[in-house]
């Protein structure tokens, strides 16, 4: 026991000893960590369709690019019928048509995402401890709790917005109120001053839905997750454009297969202006992200290879793994306006990469150790001798790649700084320029307009934009983002002191008005969120959306089904409104019987029951009596009882079922023979009744519902016999009997 706890004693003295010694390595670290970059940045992936993009700060919106890095303050913006894919390393945010989106924070603990518009499908494969990645809409602010697949999108009203957790877990916060989403679990949230939810079952999956899954399933298995670290950025896209193989020197090395004779890395594409890096390459290959901020390129036997850094690593992101050469007297072109030109050359394996900006002992430690293999000794010798004593020319190092034939391209700084393709510009640089020129860690180029934007004011602007309601919407957040960037305009004098060299995070900061606040202008800090159950609800969430917003997004009004909603103006759980009394008058005239136009026929009135259509009488109306002889037709409801008709003959007798309170299937009037006939002399004239009784026989048969509630037979046949009978008594008593 006593060795165990010996053991355990020396262990945390151990522990205690190596943090002590690595504070007097590197005594400013802890403050000096504050002006580092991130060591994250996220990358534009695909594209299709009209897709623009904001450069941090600034106003101006100009065409995405593939493999344009993004950071802190960055916008995207599909327009209609677009899709773009931005990849982190550890997710992939999806983003719809008609959907705007940017980087309220993005650093190397931190992901948030501002939508004010549209719908994001994401894929968070890794989610550190202390992480925070989190999607704020214009009315709630949604976490992620776990690795998963999530879908958020923000209702076009700005107060509405729904949540889909395929898998995973995720938290809503807003209006006080806070709400749990599950796995399988989708949830509709309204209103802003309080937040209302109702949560479903996740519905099937959309056509964006299935778009995003069939990206997943395009890069699942990838070869190359063997050879590189998981969050090095775009290492799935080698897999396509090139092999590895194994080097007894270099050991993993990956070689494309997609490029023509004489290539060299850095060569297709152009550079850009991203704070806080300085000068940052975009590659134009579909393939050409990860080989250019992570590892080391080596040339074998007349090929170019990517050796990438110690997988077990955490990579740390850099603008451009490249060592300039330059200075007065490189390149100089009489046609360039005496001009001078810029060079550079990637770095090989165990090279130290030196930045151009501003960085601490431990930054400048990790970004080496986590692209190449490299011992402490030499990172600490060229820090101390390089970035200390701000040294640029760099004498005391060989570098393998210098004299590679090819391995050198160089532009003139106007091409350099308008972002043009290098391909097209380069310029012929001969061995001897190359030898004489000296190594920098930075180019000297100052930086314009054009830089930033990544395009020409020709093609600035000329693209889709946001709307002004969209772009200006604020949003609700849970974790406080940093103070929004300052614009590029602001920064450009102080960039003119030393060319190349972006502003540290200090400097940016003397920038900003004294009297100004730093909170973000479009963003509303959540206040803290009571746990609240949400309205569990059945089936699938609701459908609803236009063209300018996404397909299942919660619509701004409530949804038709929910009572109270129905375009009728009455409540939706309210049955269907019943036919109008029986009084009504028969529908159409060409439904009524030929007869009908006799006042002194009751019968007319009772085929209006038939008439009417099944479904309009939800439940049998009450059978009522025949009317009185005579009488001219009344409604139904207002007819006498029977019992003043005493004298006539028992009317149950000749009555049909029908006429029974309980409804009776096909009940038909009593057939014509049924009814007493009068002498032949005494019917009244039969021409105007020959089509008359009975009744229903000329009714089209589509009017005739399988129930008759009230079938009536026609009482006034009786009448008229015992009238005929009793005239024709009168006249035998008035007529003298012969002898």
């Amino acid at each position: 026991m006593n060795i165990k706890l010996t053991k355990k004693s020396l262990g945390w003295t151990s522990t205690l000893l190596a943090a002590v010694l690595l504070t007097l390595t590197f005594p400013q670290q802890a403050v000096a960590d504050n002006n580092d970059p991130p060591g994250r940045v996220a990358r534009i992936r695909y594209l299709q369709g009209s897709v623009s993009f904001q450069p941090a700060g600034e106003t101006d919106w100009t065409a995405a690019v593939t493999n344009r890095p993004m950071t802190t303050g960055d916008h995207l913006w599909a327009d209609a019928d677009s899709r773009a894919e931005v990849e982190i390393g550890s997710a992939i945010v999806r983003v719809d048509a008609n959907t705007g989106f940017s980087f309220l924070s993005l650093d190397d603990s931190t992901v948030q995402i501002q939508l004010t518009d549209g719908t994001l499908n994401l894929v968070v494969r890794r989610l550190g401890r202390d992480e925070v990645f989190e999607v704020d809409t214009p009315n709630q602010a949604f976490s992620v709790m776990q690795a998963g697949q999530y879908r958020v999108q923000a209702g076009a009203d700005g107060a509405s917005s729904m949540v889909t957790v395929r898998q995973g877990e995720g938290e809503v916060t807003g209006g006080g109120q806070t709400y749990n989403v599950s796995s399988g679990q989708s949830g509709t949230f309204t209103g802003t001053d309080s937040l209302d939810a109702q949560v479903y079952a996740v519905d099937k999956p959309d056509d964006f839905d299935n778009w995003s899954q069939s990206r997943d399933r395009q890069y699942e298995g990838s070869r190359s997750a063997r050879y590189v670290s998981p969050d090095v950025v775009g290492y799935e896209d080698l897999d396509n454009n090139g092999s590895w193989r194994s080097d007894p020197t270099y050991g993993n090395v990956w070689t494309p297969t997609s490029v023509q004779s004489g290539w060299a890395p850095y060569h297709d594409g152009h550079w850009v202006w991203i704070s806080p890096w300085g000068w940052t390459w975009v590659d134009d290959a579909p393939w050409g992200y990860a080989p250019f901020h992570y590892g080391r390129w080596v040339s074998l036997q007349g090929n170019w290879g990517w050796v990438p850094g110690p997988i077990n690593y955490q990579p740390v992101y850099a603008p451009a793994l490249v060592a300039f050469i330059g200075g007065p007297g490189f390149g100089v072109s009489i046609a360039l306006g005496g001009g001078g030109d810029v060079g550079w050359f990637p770095l090989g394996p165990r090279e130290a990469y030196v930045p151009g900006y501003n960085t601490s002992p431990g930054y400048f430690n990790r970004v080496n150790t986590s692209n190449t293999n490299i011992s402490n000794t030499t990172i600490t010798n060229i820090y101390n001798n390089q970035v200390t004593n701000n040294t640029q020319n760099i004498t005391n190092v060989t570098y393998v790649n210098r004299t590679v034939p090819g391995a050198v391209t160089a532009v003139p700084q106007t091409a350099f700084r308008t972002a043009q393709p290098v391909a097209r510009a380069a310029v012929a640089v001969n061995a001897k320029q190359i030898a004489s020129a000296p190594v920098v860690s930075r180019a000297a180029v100052v930086p314009t307009r054009d830089s930033v934007l990544g395009k020409s004011p020709a093609t600035a602007n000329r693209v889709a934009q946001p709307p002004t309601a969209v772009a200006n919407r604020p949003v609700v957040a849970k974790a406080k983002p940093p103070a929004p960037p300052v614009p590029f305009a602001k920064q450009q004098q102080e960039l003119a002191k030393h060319p190349g060299q972006p502003l540290a995070a200090h400097e940016v900061q003397s920038l900003r008005p004294a009297n100004v606040a730093t909170a973000q202008p479009q963003v509303k800090q959540a206040p803290p969120g009571k746990l609240t159950a949400p309205t569990m609800k059945p089936g699938p969430p609701p459908v609803a959306g236009n063209a300018g917003r996404p397909t299942n997004a919660p619509p701004a009004s409530p949804p038709a089904n929910k009572p109270g909603t129905m375009n009728t103006g009455r409540p939706a759980s309210a049955p269907p409104a019943p036919a109008k009394p029986p009084a009504r008058p028969v529908p159409t005239p060409e439904n009524r019987p030929p007869a009908a136009p006799q006042s002194n026929q009751p019968p007319a009135p009772h085929p209006a029951p038939a008439n009417r259509p099944p479904a309009a009488q939800p439940q049998p109306p009450k059978a009522q009596p025949a009317p009185p002889v005579g009488r001219p037709v009344p409604a139904p409801e207002n007819r006498p009882a029977p019992a003043p008709r005493s004298n006539q003959p028992p009317a149950p007798v000749n009555r049909p079922p029908a006429a029974q309170p309980q409804p009776q299937p096909k009940a038909q009037p009593a057939p014509p023979v049924s009814r007493p006939m009068p002498a032949p002399e005494n019917r009244p004239a039969p021409a105007p009744r020959s089509n008359q009784p009975p009744a229903p026989v000329n009714r089209p048969p589509a009017a005739q519902p399988q129930q008759q509630p009230k079938a009536q037979p026609a009482p006034s046949v009786q009448s008229q016999a015992e009238k005929a009978r009793a005239e024709q008594k009168k006249r035998e008593e008035a007529t003298p009997p012969k002898n």
